[in-house]
């Protein structure tokens, strides 16, 4: 067995892998714009083959990109409030203490890396919001006591949750979808349904998906797995790089924060009283009960709105003071420039997948190459590669549901499974696209190609493990749920 003085196979692997990454693997932005222009090869060509004129395909896929370059702008600031709420709450001194005492919990190179995988993983099967900000900074944290970790692989470690068990958690998207009967469409909630109406109003509840034992196991087996990997695969001290070997400045521990200077004027001393921040929780407080009790399903009302508002209202409550809260929120703005940057793109890329069905001949070969056997592998296979080019698993959900539903009540193979398939596989996409890595990468200061290595080496490995855990499963469950 590997020692900390000694580095195993695995961690040699992770190296070279890194290396490579760092040598050949462009900035996630330059990403994006590969991406952009592999889809518009790929959209030209299938319109083209459907009859269509050069002139006019080129005409449309130009519109059909432009169009939707922008679509995405709700969603953008979602996410970067995401970043900035959850950098505010986990920056307040009760969270800032508690991620503290964890980072305490592990002395050595290793230890730490897999305990922030670990971590990572059980914070995202709650929410992958909080994951992802609670995660970084708990890996910063980790940092600054363990100076002998290698930062880059602290920082593939706290991402990991939002690559492997997220999907399969309490705010795993396709799940909550089928499970409310206003998040799709009617005519959708039919194809689900089924011909002699199987599933009764098309709605799927969460006990048949993220709730079903095989589910739960899955998780389990890929905490174990994921963990242990990233031990073995972490450098040992006399091989890792550090933050201060990287040139990058971790700060003082947010416990360590000084309060925000105050010079005594009438205006500044109204900024450090707690009376406006008291009147907001309040305010926003009320609102949120509000629209959770007043909600048919608590869990519908669970929405990147108010994870955000929450968020904020905790921040708002920890910090006490509008000084605290504008410093914090202040500190966390240049960690959104990645997503400001890259969303519009694509916005754009996804647009073209639909408008020019791309998606459908995608999915129509997958599905006619399947079984009833191989059909839950298959689909978990479709979902991480379109994952790669369209990274949104709820709204990547509403536009495959209609032929994935279909093709599993034509095959006789469970539909909640399928969700569950599909989720699964969402979730391994995320390991090898950077989209998802921006709010972490700018909180540690580092690029994609930084912290791939890791990520690739924990895609190689749960891939096939996650495509035998589907098939072996759906054989224990029976049709329709």
């Amino acid at each position: 067995m590997a020692t900390e003085a000694d580095d195993g196979r695995l961690a040699r692997v992770a190296a070279r892998f890194t290396a490579w990454a760092e040598r050949w693997i462009p900035d996630a932005y330059v990403f994006a714009l590969l991406a952009t222009g592999i889809v518009v090869v790929a959209s030209f060509f299938k319109l083209v083959s459907g009859d269509k004129s050069v002139g006019a395909a080129t005409l449309e896929v130009v519109n059909v990109w432009g169009s939707g370059f922008w679509e995405l702008i709700p969603f953008t600031l979602q996410m970067a409030l995401v970043i900035i709420t959850g950098t505010v709450v986990a920056t307040t001194r009760p969270v800032s203490w508690l991620i503290v005492r964890l980072a305490s919990v592990v002395t050595t190179p290793r230890a730490a890396v897999a305990w922030v995988a670990l971590l990572a993983m059980i914070s995202s099967w709650f929410n992958w919001g909080f994951s992802l900000i609670f995660s970084a900074m708990l890996a910063k944290e980790v940092a600054r006591r363990v100076s002998t970790a290698d930062y880059r692989a602290l920082c593939a470690a706290s991402f990991l949750g939002l690559g492997s068990v997220w999907a399969q958690g309490l705010s795993g998207s396709a799940a909550l979808q089928m499970a409310t009967a206003a998040s799709m469409q009617p005519a959708v909630r039919t194809i689900v349904a089924g011909s002699a109406n199987q599933v009764p109003n098309g709605v799927i509840p969460l006990t048949s998906t993220i709730f079903l034992w095989q589910s739960l196991v899955c998780v389990a087996i890929e905490l174990v797995v994921v963990t242990v990997l990233m031990y073995f695969a972490a450098p040992s001290a006399g091989r890792a790089k550090n933050a201060a070997a990287l040139g990058i400045e971790l700060g003082p521990s947010p416990l360590d924060a000084q309060a925000p200077p105050n010079r005594g004027t009438p205006g500044e001393w109204l900024e450090h009283q707690p009376i406006l921040s008291v009147l907001f929780v309040l305010l926003a407080g009320t609102f949120l009960v509000a629209t959770f009790v007043n909600s048919t399903d608590p869990l519908n009302a669970l929405t990147l709105n108010t994870l955000n508002l929450g968020f904020l209202t905790l921040g708002v409550a920890l910090h006490g003071t509008p000084a605290r809260l504008m410093r914090s929120v202040k500190e966390a703005t240049p960690g959104v420039w990645g997503v400001l940057l890259q969303f519009p793109l694509y916005a754009g890329l996804a647009a073209l997948i639909v408008k020019t069905h791309l998606n459908e001949t995608i999915a129509g070969f997958f599905v006619s190459l399947s079984t009833k056997e191989t059909y839950p592998a298959l689909v978990a296979l479709y979902s991480a590669v379109l994952g790669v080019f369209v990274p949104s698993g709820g709204s990547k959900w509403v536009i495959e549901a209609p032929y994935v539903m279909q093709a599993a009540h034509d095959l006789k193979v469970h539909l909640g499974w399928m969700v569950a398939v599909y989720d699964l596989g969402e979730a391994l996409a995320n390991l090898v696209q950077p989209f998802w890595m921006l709010p972490v990468l700018g909180l540690f200061g580092l690029k994609a190609r930084d912290v791939m290595g890791y990520t690739f080496l924990v895609f190689l490995v749960l891939t096939p493990l996650v495509l035998v855990l589907v098939t072996i499963f759906a054989m224990t469950l029976s049709y329709p749920l």
